[in-house]
């Protein structure tokens, strides 16, 4: 802290310029809009006066604490820093600037003073009739506690109070026999960390570490039997940033040798050596050097802070009791300075190893402990989270070069420090989780560890799909006319550490730690998405979102925020289309309507959607409305999703031959030979795309490789073993194989397969490729080509079409940021596990029903004695899908109601309520029978 306000007051005050105009004129010129004149501000500069005393107070209390802190060898809480940072008064911020100011240049004097006020207040001048009412001897004198004495010594030096006596270190020896020397020379040692007279046994002279020094401290200390000496080095070099830049580089030697014979003077030969070859070493060395280590990541500015010899220091020092608590408050003390030096001296953009600082402390395996949580790492977490987006970067790349086990714990430190922090407090409506600084800074920083988690994993960044790129329109569209366009803005989000490194979450085959472990369940509980969506949407610049960090969510919450999206859009649309009809003087259509017959529901619902999508796409973003001509049925929900059912069963009906079915894997594919339109493909897309735009579930088995495909990315070899298990197997036993492949194996870069009616289609990966042998040496390319032709080349003009219709709802959603592959699947198709007993938990009860009556209670044993089939025809019945939603069945809000008493009727349902309108039969039997027979023939709707 010296150090910076040192470097910051020569800047301000050295030039001779601003000593003529005087501190007026300094605090207009920090202001940086105008020039002071001595002798009267211009009233517009007021603003600047005030800011410039406010940073100024803030500092300079920072600064004196810094140094009582040092002096009395005890630990300052962060509160009351700030409590005197802000109680210092305009006047005495001059006052005290001018004094900080004689202690950075001249303050020897100044600061033994200072020193003898504070051993005064603490101990004493040794006189048991000491009158002076400032000395710790006098009978009148109330005790005070180190950091309290540390400030009226401040206030006794201002006003040049008594100072009593300073008794002779002989006097002392004889008023206190035995254990006075030992008295004495702790309390020299405690007090003189600064002094330029210290003795050589408190290593004063050590101003940043390297291994070999700590080393020497070290032994020295236990040869002792004090660690005094350690914890001031550590408290010193650990709590002050130029320090931790300048400790353990990577040039300096790390051996251990000759540690038996040594003294603190050769810890300060040492470290004067290494300064001469710091100074020495130029930029191409260093470079070397860097690229030397092992944790190199091939950077344009390489980390040169030795990594390893970091992790040997940790282990030596956090073995010791005593020094935990030493590296805890000069972390306090340091981010603090850190935050300062990033937000207004953009130190980092000067000094790129002003990244050391963050690597050094992160290595800290204890960082996850209580001591840390309460104060240390909130701190740090905001202090990092400034850090500019190129430094985050190289972070992240750094880490990613770490192995599973430091990976996990960076990522499980951020974690414990969300979870500490959102249980420790609560949060409602009003006090937002998005409000609390050390919950979002602690999560930026894990945004750090997850892309590192990433790049240090499988990844694919080279097989992606090209998006069709919509043509811009000059003419304004009535969102933008409305003031709207930042709700509706098309195009993806791009998050800036995912642009600098150049890789998505989608390029990651097989991350370092699993995508689930990022996800902080704590708190996605106490998320208010209303509020957070806004934030996302609208706020982006000013509040924080958690959707910006959509890996800590899980697949519920951002189902949610999706949910908000989806019907924000609908609404708007809903009143577009009422101002349109205005203009116009039509009919208002607010809806999608679809009018399909049963029994042509394919052509009914292509023609319709056909139509719409080349007449006026915007039409598929208002909420669907589906009517069954001949039936009474209003769609609240339910006749869309037995819609979306009939669609389904018709488009993938076998006969049709769109598709080709697996029955190893249940699993549907492309039919590369079909000879349906792509209006057919389109179709698919849409109804895919309505669905999740609608919150409904479709019964679609796809592979992962498809959804994999819908977010931008082709199918490669390993997407095989989901699609074409048997085929990936072949292929796999042909790089396995260890004979002689061209021989043995008698392939060619010709390939076969059947068409629609069974007949033989021969395809040449390659120019002639009958006449190119499989060998050894082609293997690999042979097996890439044939994944290349099978999932994308074969495929291409029905998959493009599949894509279009699917785009033409979800284009402007936030669905390829927030999800990956695999939640997508879980939104269109839900989750496959049944879980009955968790609905049961969740379900409502309604007309005279409670879960104590006896029919309910014979309703859920029979329900539990169900078969597997017969829950889904049950689920089906009551909800209109046989799956469950993503989160499972707990998440369905399902109502069982009374229908009456006793009778013959079957039971009946609203699917789109999710409500079963159950009779009070008279027997448990009778129940069961006619239950079965209602799911089991449901079909169709009618008016109750």
């Amino acid at each position: 802290m010296t150090l910076l306000f040192t470097r910051w007051w020569r800047r301000k005050f050295s030039s001779e310029s601003q000593q003529k105009v005087g501190l007026s004129g300094v605090w207009l010129r920090c202001g940086g809009r105008c020039d002071g004149v001595s002798g009267g501000a211009p009233e517009a500069c007021r603003t600047d006066r005030q800011w410039f005393l406010r940073w100024l107070k803030r500092l300079v209390g920072f600064f004196l604490f810094f140094f009582f802190c040092t002096v009395t060898d005890r630990s300052v809480p962060q509160p009351e820093i700030t409590a005197v940072s802000h109680h210092v008064s305009s006047e005495q911020a001059k006052c005290l600037a001018l004094l900080a100011a004689a202690f950075c240049f001249k303050g020897a004097t100044a600061k033994h003073l200072i020193e003898r006020y504070f051993q005064q207040l603490t101990e004493g001048c040794g006189n048991g009739n000491c009158t002076n009412e400032f000395c710790a001897s006098s009978c009148d004198f109330r005790p005070l506690d180190n950091n309290a004495a540390a400030a009226k010594a401040l206030e006794l030096f201002k006003i040049n109070a008594k100072l009593c006596p300073q008794p002779s270190k002989k006097e002392v020896d004889t008023s206190h026999p035995g254990s006075s020397a030992d008295k004495s020379t702790q309390l020299d040692l405690k007090m003189s960390d600064m002094d330029l007279n210290s003795t050589k046994e408190d290593f004063s002279d050590v101003h940043f570490l390297t291994e070999n020094a700590l080393c020497m401290i070290l032994s020295f200390c236990e040869e002792e039997g004090d660690y005094s000496a350690l914890i001031r080095v550590i408290a010193r070099v650990f709590s002050n940033a130029e320090a931790l830049v300048k400790s353990f580089r990577k040039d300096e030697p790390n051996g251990t040798d000759n540690l038996d014979s040594f003294t603190p003077t050769d810890v300060k030969k040492h470290e004067k050596k290494r300064e001469q070859s710091m100074e020495n070493m130029g930029a191409s060395s260093a470079a070397t050097a860097a690229a030397e280590s092992p944790h190199d990541t091939g950077d344009l500015c390489p980390v040169t802070v030795d990594i390893d010899a970091v992790r040997r220091v940790y282990d030596k020092l956090l073995s010791i009791n005593q020094v935990e608590a030493a590296l805890v408050n000069a972390l306090i003390y340091l981010t603090p300075n850190i935050e300062l030096d990033l937000d207004y001296l953009d130190v980092y953009e000067t000094n790129p190893d002003y990244l050391n600082i963050f690597i050094i402390v992160m290595e800290n395996h204890n960082l996850h402990s209580p001591e840390y949580l309460e104060v240390a790492m909130p701190q740090f977490c905001k202090a990092m989270s400034k850090l500019p987006v190129t430094a985050l970067a190289r972070l992240s790349k750094l880490w990613s070069s770490y192995d599973r086990h430091h990976i996990r714990r960076m990522m499980e430190t951020f974690q414990q420090l969300i979870t500490f922090t959102v249980v420790s407090n609560e949060y409602d409506a009003e006090n937002l989780v998005n409000d609390d600084e050390t919950v979002v800074a602690a999560t930026q920083c894990l945004k750090v560890v997850f892309y590192a988690s990433i790049l240090g994993g499988d990844m694919d960044v080279e097989h992606n799909e090209e998006d069709e790129d919509d043509s811009e329109s000059d003419e304004l569209t009535l969102h933008e006319l409305l003031g709207e366009e930042r709700l509706y803005k098309k195009g993806p989000r791009i998050d800036p550490l995912e642009k600098e490194l150049g890789v998505r979450p989608i390029d990651s085959i097989k991350p370092v730690i699993p995508f689930e472990d990022f996800v902080n369940e704590s708190l996605n509980d106490v998320v208010e998405m209303d509020k957070d969506f806004t934030f996302f949407k609208v706020n982006a610049e000013t509040k924080f979102s958690f959707q910006s960090c959509p890996f800590i969510l899980n697949v519920i919450t951002k189902n949610q925020g999706l949910y908000y999206d989806n019907r924000i859009r609908m609404y708007s649309e809903r009143r577009l289309t009422a101002l349109y009809s205005m203009v116009q003087g039509q009919q208002p259509n607010p809806y999608l309507k679809l009018k399909v017959r049963r029994d042509h529901i394919i052509d009914d619902a292509l023609v319709r959607l056909e139509m719409i999508s080349m007449e006026n796409p915007s039409d598929l973003k208002k909420q669907l409305f589906v009517e069954f001509e001949g039936e009474q049925g209003v769609d609240e929900g339910g006749v869309s999703k037995e819609f979306f059912q009939l669609v389904l069963e018709e488009i993938f009906n076998l006969d049709i031959g769109m598709f080709t079915y697996d029955n190893d894997t249940k699993l549907f594919w492309f039919n590369s030979s079909s000879l349906e339109t792509e209006a057919q493909y389109t179709l698919i897309g849409i109804v895919l795309g309505l669905a999740i735009y609608n919150n409904c579930i479709l019964d679609v088995h796809f592979p992962m490789v498809v959804y994999r495909k819908l977010m931008g990315k082709k199918g490669t070899f390993l997407d095989l073993s989901d699609s074409h298990p048997a085929l990936y197997q072949s292929l796999k036993r042909l790089l396995e194989y260890t004979g002689n492949v061209e021989e043995d194996m008698t392939l060619t870069f010709q390939i076969s397969h059947t068409d629609l009616f069974g007949n033989p289609i021969l395809y040449d990966l390659k120019e002639q490729g009958d006449q190119i042998p499989v060998t050894k040496e082609n293997r690999q390319e042979f097996v890439d080509l044939y994944a290349e032709y099978i999932l994308n080349n074969s495929v291409e003009r029905q998959f493009r079409a599949f894509k279009k219709g699917f785009l033409m709802v979800t284009n402007e959603s936030p669905l390829k940021y927030l999800f990956r592959p695999e939640e997508v699947e879980l939104l269109i198709c839900g989750s496959r596990k049944l879980d009955f007993e968790a609905l049961e938990k969740t379900t409502e009860y309604d007309g005279g029903y409670s879960k104590d009556s006896q029919i309910i209670k014979d309703f859920w044993e029979t329900i539990h004695s169900f078969g597997e089939e017969q829950k889904r025809l049950f689920l089906q019945f009551t909800t209109g899908t046989d799956r469950a939603p993503v989160g499972g069945l707990g998440k369905l809000k399902m109502i069982i109601a009374k229908n009456g008493s006793d009778t013959d009727r079957l039971p009946t349902s609203h699917t789109c309520f999710n409500a079963l309108l159950l009779p009070e039969y008279s027997s448990k039997e009778k129940l069961k029978e006619r239950l079965l027979k209602a799911i089991t023939y449901a079909k169709g709707f009618g008016m109750l």
